[in-house]
């Protein structure tokens, strides 16, 4: 399957099943999406819609049990183990709900963790993390701990990590759903920037119709289908 030049995601007929007990279960069937490089999409639905098994699949943290699925120009049917692990070290972002910052460490190396992991000289890694904690506006925090830090500036934190590696694809899942309003509308601030000025594609679920108008696409899933929520444009089109 060959994507256009400026289409990140690719999905068709994309369909995951589990196995629960006895039973099959079917949280996402026969879905076709394209995404274009530097979008903002969000993903809304019920609970058990398949809004977070999509987010997995296209992040590679999951793999599809049938139909296409084609990421930054690889295609993720033929990834698994350790092959689809050194994928996401250099396509992705994941941005959470709750930070998941590592509390005995500064913003600076919470950052700087997944540089640690790769080949990255020291001084190389200082001058990344340093760049994308000012990306962030929190260059002069990035010395203080996630207790000395509101939630707002803990989830700025938490994007920096995910940004630090440069992946062209950064995936959110309700990542204001901790904040206050103003918190929350600073951070999609923040995520529509980094889409329309530094050419990331951004991949959110959110149960929130606030956070998700943020977005330049909203789509919704019922029963693991795609449901145009925007009025306009064919369903599965989030370009």
């Amino acid at each position: 399957m060959k994507s256009a030049d400026d289409t990140i995601i690719r999905c068709h007929r994309l369909t995951k099943h589990y196995r629960k007990g006895k039973r099959t279960v079917t949280p996402l069937e026969g879905l076709d999406l394209s995404v274009r490089r530097g979008r903002f999409v969000a993903f809304m639905g019920p609970s058990g819609s398949g809004k977070t098994t999509l987010l997995n699949l296209i992040a590679g943290i999951d793999t599809p049990s049938e139909g296409e699925l084609e990421v930054c120009g690889t295609d993720m049917m033929g990834l698994s183990g350790g092959r689809l692990a050194r994928w996401r070290a250099h396509h992705v972002g994941y941005i959470f709900q709750l930070y998941h910052l590592v509390p005995v460490l500064s913003a600076f190396e919470n950052v700087e963790l997944p540089l640690l992991l790769s080949d990255v000289p020291r001084r190389e890694r200082k001058e990344r993390v340093e760049r994308t904690l000012a990306l962030v506006r929190m260059q002069d925090r990035m010395h203080h701990f996630p207790r000395e830090l509101s939630g707002g500036q803990e989830q700025r934190v938490a994007i920096a990590r995910a940004l630090v590696a440069s992946p062209p694809l950064l995936v959110a899942d309700e990542p204001t759903g901790d904040l206050d309003r103003e918190a929350g509308d600073a951070i999609l601030a923040l995520l529509r920037e980094l889409a329309a000025e530094h050419n990331k594609t951004i991949v959110m679920v959110t149960h929130d119709p606030h956070a998700a108008a943020a977005a330049d696409k909203t789509m919704h899933l019922e029963k693991g289908r795609l449901v145009d929520g925007n009025g306009g444009g064919e369903a599965g089109d989030g370009g």
